[in-house]
């Protein structure tokens, strides 16, 4: 008997193990995942796989760097050669004695193993070297604001995705209003029937009215699950992983003035920066194109030893040294360096009026978030006002038929009326939340900054 308490007793503590205190399996889903702003776009920025492949771009301009910066290294060198076979050289001398045949003799003159080390050092390459430096730098720099935009986009589709789904859940909220004041006003309507103050065609059109507004509920119940997709792919999480939102669409003013956003955007904008750098590098390619013209200076030297067998006793082996100083000066290319000394001039040319187009853009994008934004906050303050008289019509409606002074279709029209009005309210909201994310995201600022 105690055998068998032991042995339960065991059996309990393996199963306590196995269930509350391994860890669960990745990827499985982990009960409701609550989700701020910016927990969404902090998991964007960890988890989206295209925003990741962006940032790897950064890794491969810095391994162009340090290939760069190589390059002003010497190089050192090793090799060795095991001959396995030869044909040796036969020499020929002709006897001294009459009537007798030549003598002949082979003669090895190669060695059946051969060592030796060489290096090389860069003294002047005419600026090859540090214009190859320089242009990796830019482009280093340049490939850090092409990932700087990729964040910003990234969190501007996550704002929208977030806002969507807020939406989304506004649209419902609207949609289960509209049903429970038309059942409510079904009620109504069936008790003033049953005491004959309500005609049956009133009765039958409040319970059309209901039944009209149910698959509108559905939609809307649908278009939650959609947005809850979207937002889930831009996050990077399973799409089985059940979220719950923290936060709401409010009305925030937003103070700064137009041409305080225009000289952020000037001083900020990553396509911008990432032009400027790539006209660094067509400056940088000029200088390259030029120095292929100009001579070049390095210091090599080798060190060779040989021998016969694969030994390292005192004297087997025979060795000899070298040291160089290699002048090479360019006479002819067949004009080639002119050539790239023009198409790199009329890269820089083409970045300088890339560079000018975009800041023209930079204007228009400003004026037209800036105008978007006051457009947004003048019909979200005028929706704020009509919500407010829908839902007082709603009440006097329900007040003056009940009353005998209003008839069905003058309740019924408010009733729209108001499901409208909240629904156009929530899509003001949605519009001028994103008015300002489209304003921060034309003026180049991230959340880090």
């Amino acid at each position: 008997m105690k055998k068998k308490i032991i042995l339960s007793s065991a059996i309990f503590f393996l199963l306590f193990l196995i269930f509350f205190l391994c860890p669960p399996a990745p990827g499985q889903p982990q009960g409701k995942l609550v989700l701020t702003l910016e927990e969404s776009i902090r998991l964007a920025l960890e988890r989206n796989p295209f925003f990741l492949a962006n940032q790897e771009k950064i890794t491969e301009a810095s391994a162009s760097l340090r290939e760069a910066v190589a390059r002003f290294f010497p190089t050192l060198n090793a090799q060795g050669t095991h001959t396995l076979d030869e044909k040796l050289f036969t020499l020929e001398f002709p006897s001294f004695i009459p009537g007798q045949p030549a003598q002949r003799v082979r003669v090895d003159f190669t060695r059946d193993y051969q060592m030796g080390f060489s290096f090389s050092v860069p003294l002047f390459t005419g600026g090859k070297l540090v214009s190859g430096f320089k242009q990796a730098e830019y482009n280093l720099r340049a490939t850090e604001e092409s990932v700087r935009q990729a964040k910003l986009d990234t969190i501007y589709n996550v704002k929208r995705a977030f806002y969507g789904y807020l939406l989304a859940q506004k649209f419902v909220e609207v949609a289960k209003e509209a049903v429970d004041l038309a059942a409510k006003h079904l009620e109504n309507v069936r008790h003033l029937y049953e005491v004959g103050l309500a005609s049956r065609f009133d009765l039958l059109r409040s319970e059309v009215q209901l039944a009209n507004l149910k698959p509108q509920l559905l939609r809307a119940q649908n278009q939650v699950e959609l947005a809850a997709i979207n937002l889930k792919t831009l996050l990077g999480i399973d799409l089985a992983q059940e979220i719950e939102l923290q936060g709401e669409l409010t009305f925030k003013p937003f103070e700064v003035e137009e041409k305080e956003l225009l000289e952020q955007a000037l001083a900020w904008r990553p396509e911008l920066s990432g032009l400027r750098y790539q006209r660094q590098m067509a400056g940088e390619l000029i200088k390259l194109a030029r120095s292929a013209d100009l001579p070049t200076i390095a210091v090599g030297g080798s060190y060779n030893f040989w021998a016969n067998y694969l030994n390292f006793k005192k004297g087997n082996w025979q060795s000899y040294y070298s040291f160089n100083l290699v002048l090479s000066i360019p006479i002819f290319n067949g004009f080639s360096s002119s050539a790239q000394v023009a198409k790199a001039k009329a890269m820089e040319r083409s970045l300088e009026l890339t560079e000018k187009g975009m800041v023209d853009l930079i204007r228009a994008e400003i004026k037209q978030a800036w105008l978007n934004l006051k457009q947004a906050q003048e019909t979200l303050l005028s929706q704020e006002k009509n919500l407010e008289q829908a839902q007082e019509s709603v009440r006097l409606a329900e007040l003056n038929y009940n009353e005998g002074l209003a008839t069905f279709l003058d309740v019924s029209s408010a009733q729209v009326a108001l499901t409208q009005a909240r629904t156009n309210y929530s899509q003001a909201l949605f519009d001028y939340a994103m008015a300002v994310a489209q304003l921060e995201k034309a003026v180049g600022k991230d959340e880090d900054e």
